[in-house]
């Protein structure tokens, strides 16, 4: 597949900003990003790339600082094996071990979760599903019916089904996504484990006792609504995908509006995730 480059450059970005950027430029089609000197490099298929959608999103999120940006067509390339040679095994909490399948076995670990790499979110290198990890090592999952919405590889559907869930289904608008979803599920022998491509309306007549939500503020707000109707009461949901000072006060407010109480949250990085109980 043939992909664009486009190189941000800045003198005064902070890291909190540059995150936001780069969850905004995920919104419009960019799947892959590395740090470069002075700011960072995201790529994006170039038969997708919309230079006026780019100016928009600059022009709209860019504020209180400045952003300088290169933009050049590649030759093609076996993007993901150059992707899966720069994926890491990671370990959370010292319970959780997250590797590829050409990595070194780890049969010590409480929980292994074998990820075929894909360029698509959810290997647990991001802070948000990190985070989500955390949640699930804690929580109790003993025979609870499972949603894992924007799912990316199925990493946290996967976890909680190790953790005891009965059964897990897991949702994304990607279709790269589904098909890593049903080749790590066999990668991780959890047969419980279904898949469905597109979003909140894939959740209608169905219930879950606990629900994980890794996805983004605006995500998140328009179907809070959606997951109270398909929550058992005292039913837990799990929340990332956002920033603890400028985006928590705005879900718990919403949460609060749709039956649900708030728990807890985590913070990383300043990426947030957080945890509520259905009443």
């Amino acid at each position: 597949m043939k992909y664009s480059s486009v190189t941000f450059t800045s003198t005064a970005m902070q890291e909190w900003q540059k995150d936001l950027l780069i969850s905004s430029l995920a919104d419009i089609g960019f799947d892959t990003f590395e740090d470069s000197k002075g700011g960072f490099t995201a790529y994006i298929p170039f038969v997708n790339f919309d230079v006026q959608a780019l100016e928009t999103l600059l022009l709209r999120d860019v504020n209180g600082f400045d952003v300088q940006y290169i933009a050049q067509d590649l030759e093609e390339e076996n993007w993901n094996e150059l992707w899966e040679s720069n994926f890491k095994p990671i370990t959370v909490d010292d319970q959780c071990y997250v590797r590829a399948t050409f990595h070194e076995d780890r049969p010590d670990m409480a929980y292994q979760i074998v990820i075929d790499p894909k360029m698509s979110f959810g290997t647990g290198h991001h802070q948000t599903t990190s985070l989500m990890i955390s949640y699930i090592l804690e929580g109790d999952f003993q025979g609870k019916d499972i949603l894992d919405m924007g799912c990316g590889t199925g990493i946290l559907a996967i976890l909680a089904l190790k953790r005891g869930a009965k059964s897990a289904h897991a949702v994304d608008f990607d279709d790269i996504c589904i098909a890593s979803v049903e080749e790590n599920k066999v990668l991780n022998n959890v047969a419980p484990l279904t898949a469905s491509l597109g979003s909140k309306e894939q959740l209608e007549g169905r219930q879950f006792d606990v629900i994980l939500a890794n996805i983004n503020r605006n995500i998140l707000v328009d179907q809070f609504d959606q997951y109270a109707r398909s929550h058992s009461a005292n039913g837990v949901l799990y929340i990332s995908g956002f920033y603890a000072h400028e985006d928590l006060s705005i879900l718990r407010a919403k949460a609060a509006s749709v039956g649900y109480r708030f728990d807890d949250y985590k913070v990383l990085d300043n990426w947030c995730a957080a945890q509520f109980t259905k009443i």
